[in-house]
């Protein structure tokens, strides 16, 4: 699994356990979990010394920059990193574990802007990247099919919808919110939230809920093809913020802050599962209301813990 440190690889490294697997992990940075190698991915040698130590049956591909703000600000770096490291992940798996199964972890926003009347999203849609993350995954596709027919490489991908839990980096709408009520409740700010577009509707479901659909997808999806994870309905961004503030312990009310704006802003994004529930059975169990709970009560342990200013 590469990028086993971010949000989603301890998550589905749990749940791999739970099932008696053995799971080798690698990120840039070190981890005190077991089997662990740390190892950049712009780094070929390295990357390939973690296949020759691993011999892995399963491929998790998690690693990248996932942030659609950061790669408006950093285009370069997202591109390298994400296109590049994808690269280097695909040489050492031809070379080293050449019939091991591989999920792709790609996202939603490679459709771009689609009409609500296009809506659900479905596999089948173009994909029109419209920021320089979603370029880079369009293009991390486009080489896994590559490898796929050059190679022979049995590459599965995913197209993940917006997804959250506790663990995620307050870089995302969810937790920032939940992380800025957790501050105003103990005092550490005043009581508003600053806010960018809440105008937008957003495909969202539980981050384990997602990892359960990687486990099937690894070992059912059809090498070749693409699949999106996410629920099938969408929901207001403002409307969340509004659920977590009737969460929240104290009156907390929403300024909205221009800098927190996009350069481009998806208006609605709505998947439809229907190929994935088809090829695998995957269903999301998780309630969202269970979720933003979770977030908030994560937040809440890590603002009071001192882990983030």
């Amino acid at each position: 699994m590469t990028g086993a440190t971010g949000f989603v690889g301890p998550h589905l490294r749990s749940a791999l356990l739970a099932e008696g697997h053995e799971v080798w992990t690698t990120d840039r940075a070190d981890s005190p979990t077991e089997k662990h190698l740390r190892c950049d991915l712009l780094d070929p040698a390295a990357v390939r010394h973690v296949f020759e130590a691993s011999t892995p049956d399963w491929v998790f591909h998690l690693a990248g920059q996932s942030s659609v703000g950061y790669s408006f600000e950093n285009p370069q770096d997202v591109l390298r990193t994400n296109i590049v490291g994808a690269c280097n992940v695909f040489e050492a798996i031809r070379a080293v574990v050449p019939a091991a199964r591989t999920l792709v972890v790609g996202s939603a926003e490679e459709y771009g802007s689609v009409s609500e009347d296009r809506q659900p999203i479905t596999e089948d849609e173009p994909l029109r990247p419209a920021s320089p993350y979603a370029v880079s995954k369009v293009a991390q596709e486009l080489l896994a099919l590559q490898y796929g027919t050059s190679h022979a490489l049995a590459v599965v991908l995913a197209r993940s919808f917006n997804h959250s839990g506790p663990g995620q980096s307050d870089r995302f709408v969810l937790p920032s919110f939940a992380r800025q009520i957790a501050r105003a409740e103990l005092g550490l700010q005043e009581d508003v939230i600053h806010v960018g577009n809440l105008d937008v509707w957003r495909d969202y479901l539980d981050v384990r809920d997602v990892v359960h659909a990687y486990r099937l997808l690894v070992e059912k999806g059809v090498a070749g093809s693409a699949y999106n994870i996410c629920r099938g309905e969408a929901f207001r961004i403002g409307d969340l913020l509004d659920a977590l503030f009737r969460r929240a312990r104290r009156p907390i009310h929403a300024e909205v802050d221009p800098t927190r704006w996009r350069p481009v802003d998806l208006p609605v994004l709505r998947g439809d599962p229907t190929r994935l529930r088809e090829a695998t059975g995957w269903r999301p169990h998780i309630p969202l209301d269970t979720t933003l709970d979770d977030i908030l009560d994560d937040w809440r342990q890590r603002v009071q813990a001192g882990s983030t200013p």
